[in-house]
This record gives structure tokens, sequence and C-alpha cells, in this order.
């Protein structure tokens, strides 16, 4: 196991030479409210964390099952050493009415964590868009659609389920995770991001997923999305239909809200949230402007062959 992280870091550590770009915005990047993961990392030098506070409400099924719950899902991302490379943190702590339905009907409630993991991604690829404000000659081809936009950023995710959780949540061992993160920029102010993850590698609770975020700026503070996941489990499906808004109250600081309809297994219902995402920002730029770079490297070179020629000078002497 060691090795193999060891082999990942060496890869991301070629990669990275190869390509280098910067992941960091001026404003804060949020994940949230959506369930979706954007494959863009949040930038070196940058702490943030993301929060929602949840209740979700359903109907109450034959035998076993959760109809209420109530609770916080965190997540904290940083990127230190790779531009390119997150690390995060997740868990989620929340209190649940877990419910018997047969000829009678009992319940009862546990509090406690029901997630808690920890993964990495890494962008693969980002498209170059054509800068079209250049553009003087031509109207028609200034405001056209660029169709490179058709091509998605691309990133990959691995990641652990530890088995620190509440007792009804517990699998047999901690378990992997993987998945793909696209995005599509359609437009500077539309969006579309799409996961596919396997999780639970390798338990009697494994599962696939989906989610589609699209997710449209209405100006530079407010933002709306709309959202589908579905989750494919052995013994059910889930899926949820979402909608919410976020609201950028300073540069390192959102508000957001959402609200959606549940479909899991043969029971409905709603859910809802109410969050923060929050960073602290320490970045650095890690490269300089081109001019500059230039302007830096001559200098270098005439200092470099001004020493040369000093040293002739004084063997001549």
């Amino acid at each position: 196991m060691k090795k193999f992280f060891l082999h990942l870091i060496l890869i991301f550590s070629l990669l990275e030479i190869t390509s280098i770009q910067a992941q960091y915005t001026e404003i804060i990047n949020s994940n949230r409210p959506g369930f979706s993961e954007s494959p863009y990392s949040v930038g070196t030098g940058v702490y943030q964390f993301e929060s929602n506070f949840f209740y979700k409400n359903t109907s109450i099924e034959p035998t076993f099952s959760q109809p209420q719950s109530f609770g916080v899902d965190l997540l904290f991302r940083t990127s230190f050493f790779l531009e390119k490379l997150e690390l995060n943190t997740q868990l989620t702590y929340q209190r649940d009415k877990v419910a018997f339905k047969n000829i009678f009907s009992s319940h009862y409630f546990t509090t406690g964590l029901s997630r808690l993991s920890m993964g990495v991604k890494y962008l693969l690829f980002e498209p170059k868009y054509t800068d079209k404000t250049k553009e003087v000659k031509s109207w028609k081809r200034r405001f056209s659609f660029d169709k490179k936009r058709f091509i998605p950023s691309v990133a990959i995710y691995v990641g652990m389920n530890t088995n620190f959780v509440s007792e009804i949540y517990k699998t047999e061992s901690s378990t992997p995770k993987v998945g793909v993160l696209l995005q599509h920029n359609l437009t500077n102010e539309f969006n579309v991001v799409s996961n596919v993850f396997y999780d639970k590698i390798g338990s009697n609770f494994s599962e696939i997923s989906f989610t589609i975020t699209a997710t449209q700026n209405f100006s530079d503070l407010w933002s709306g999305f709309i959202e589908h996941q579905g989750i494919f489990q052995k013994y059910q499906n889930n899926l949820n239909f979402g909608t919410g808004l976020a609201y950028l109250f300073s540069k390192n600081f959102q508000i957001n809200v959402s609200t959606r309809f549940l479909q899991e297994g043969k029971s409905q219902g709603f859910y809802g949230s109410l969050g923060i995402s929050y960073r602290i920002d320490r970045h650095q730029d890690s490269y300089t402007d081109l001019d500059q770079t230039e302007t830096k490297d001559s200098n270098k070179l005439s200092v470099f062959f001004n020493k040369i020629l000093s040293l002739f000078k004084k063997k001549r002497k």
C-alpha cells in the first residue's frame, strides 16, 4: 500500500511538471449547495470549509426505514504541494429516526457519524477556449459559440470511507471510492458538472452513482442550480431532484440554500439544507507573467556574461 501511494505521488508530480496551471480563483469556488464535485482544485495555500445543515423527511415503509434525519455535513478542502491535486475530508454527523413497520409500528432515535471519508482528486485535462475579445474584424465571429466548450475539464477522484461511523452505517471494513469528475463551461456564466462514482467497493453496500448539476450565474453575487442524482445499490435505488441558490457575501464567504424531492426505494419525501462556505486564503502565485519572466531571464543572462567577461579581464591584467 505504501508503494502504491508513492507511485501515485510520483505520477502526479510528473504530470504537474509537464503542465502547470493554477486552479486558484480570486473568489471562493464552492461545491455547495449541490451534491456534485467540480474537477477543479481550490489551489495551493487555500484552506476551504463547506457546510450544510440539513433536514430529511420521507415516508415510513414496511420493515426498517429511516424516515427522518437532521444533521450537519462538513467538507474540508486544501491543496498544498500541487496546484491540480486537492486533498479533502468529509464528515456527516446526524440524528436519525429509525422506524419499524409491520403489524405494529415502532421507532427509536440514534445519533452519530454517518460518514467519515478522505480523498484526493487530480485535474487531468482542462480545455483552452478562444479569446474572442481580441476579435474586432467580425461581429459574428466575436459572438459565435466556441465549439471547444463542448470539451469538458476532466479529473479523477480516489478516496477511502473509514468505518468510524455509528452502528447503522457500518460496513464490513473501510472501503475505497473512485470517480470521474467532468465540467463543461458552456459560457462564462453557465456550466454543467457531471460525476460518476463507484463507492463502498468490495462490500455488500457497494453503489454506483451519477450526479448532473447545471449552474447559472445571475450576477456577480447570485447563482442558482438544478441537479439530478441517482444512486444504484444492491437492495434499492435512490433518486433525487434538487434546486437551490448561492449568495456571495464576500470573496471568501458564501451562503447557500437548497431543497430536494427524494425517491428512496418505495419511500418519498423531501430534503432541505442551509449552509455556508468559507476559505482562508494564503495562496501565492507560483508563476510570473511571461513578459516579466523573459525580462528576468535576460537580466540573469546579462549578469552571467558580465561575470565571465570580468574574469577574462582579470586574467589579462
